[in-house]
């Protein structure tokens, strides 16, 4: 069946720890769709873990900036086929000029339209695709800010050399509360740690129905195909207590600090640590947005089947 072989598996595997028969069994039963695979293993409690985001699509790099008065901060994604050419000197440029355009765009501009030495963006990647001999995408863009008149600071963090980035908002009842260094270290380690975990939300209010709907749905399936099954009458509570344990991986504030169980302090959650930013600092200080871009995330990557091709070699 198409969109079943050793190579899928492989990813499946990746995606969620299962068995590799499990994985096999998924796939089939999935017709080769590599999405409602790992829905099913999740249904049927398989899985050990399972990334929301399929394997890296592109190469590239992902780059933020922090305004001069630390009020804004601003990042893009822009997109090479291997990583290789990412290293080139002039992609490098390239990406840098786009971040510039970014930096002074108005929110909600269309990046492609943002202009590069009196050129759309747009027209120099297409220049560049010509020059370097690979496509160039410019794929997104996002800017974090503190409104007139509040007080806050705006960070920027980049991992492992572009892969992954980070942008975080932070409003405080001061400058001064804004500038203190246990909120600066607050800052700076929430976006670590957004980073590290993936969260999808900041507060699980932001969480949509038709998400929860979907996870209730794998929970649901969980419980019926539990060997030891429980009574249909405690599915509730099991349930319920099952999306707090959800809220607490997918919420960032929520989340468990990496950086505090790193020094062996446990049951530190991200608001836990704003909370004791805010002592330290003597007033208010609220998390108000953050942004998080892994290069090539969600993007299908076409993959070769080397198996195939040394078949076809060897029958040529």
């Amino acid at each position: 069946m198409a969109g079943i072989n050793a190579q899928a598996i492989k990813e499946l595997r990746e995606r969620t720890q299962a068995g590799m028969s499990d994985c096999k069994s998924a796939l089939t039963e999935a017709e080769g769709d590599m999405e409602k695979a790992v829905e099913i293993i999740l249904k049927k409690g398989l899985a050990k873990s399972a990334k929301r985001a399929g394997a890296s699509a592109t190469e590239g790099e992902v780059r933020a900036a922090v305004a001069a008065d630390r009020r804004s901060a601003t990042m893009v994604e822009v997109n090479i086929q291997t990583d290789f050419a990412a290293r080139n000197d002039a992609f490098r440029q390239f990406v840098g000029d786009v971040l510039a355009a970014a930096e002074k765009a108005p929110e909600g501009a269309d990046v492609a339209q943002l202009s590069i030495g009196g050129k759309p963006v747009a027209d120099v990647a297409t220049e560049l695709t010509a020059r370097i001999g690979e496509k160039i995408a410019v794929r997104r863009w996002d800017r974090v800010s503190v409104p007139e008149g509040k007080h806050g600071v705006a960070h920027a963090y980049v991992h492992l050399g572009g892969k992954i980035g980070v942008l975080v908002a932070v409003e405080a009842a001061s400058q001064a509360v804004a500038d203190h260094p246990e909120v600066q270290k607050f800052v700076e380690d929430t976006a670590m740690q957004a980073a590290a975990m993936s969260p999808l939300v900041l507060r699980r209010e932001e969480i949509t129905e038709e998400l929860k709907a979907k996870q209730k749905e794998i929970f649901e399936a969980q419980l019926r195909e539990d060997p030891k099954p429980k009574p249909e009458s405690a599915w509730p509570k099991i349930i319920e207590g099952k999306f707090n344990k959800w809220y607490s991986e997918v919420a960032l504030i929520e989340q468990e600090s990496v950086e505090a169980a790193s020094r062996g302090v446990t049951g530190q959650t991200i608001d836990k640590l704003r909370e004791a930013a805010a002592k330290a600092a003597g007033g208010e200080v609220k998390l108000t947005r953050f942004v998080r871009y892994e290069r090539g995330e969600g993007i299908a990557k076409k993959e070769d089947d080397f198996a195939a091709e040394v078949a076809k070699m060897a029958a040529s």
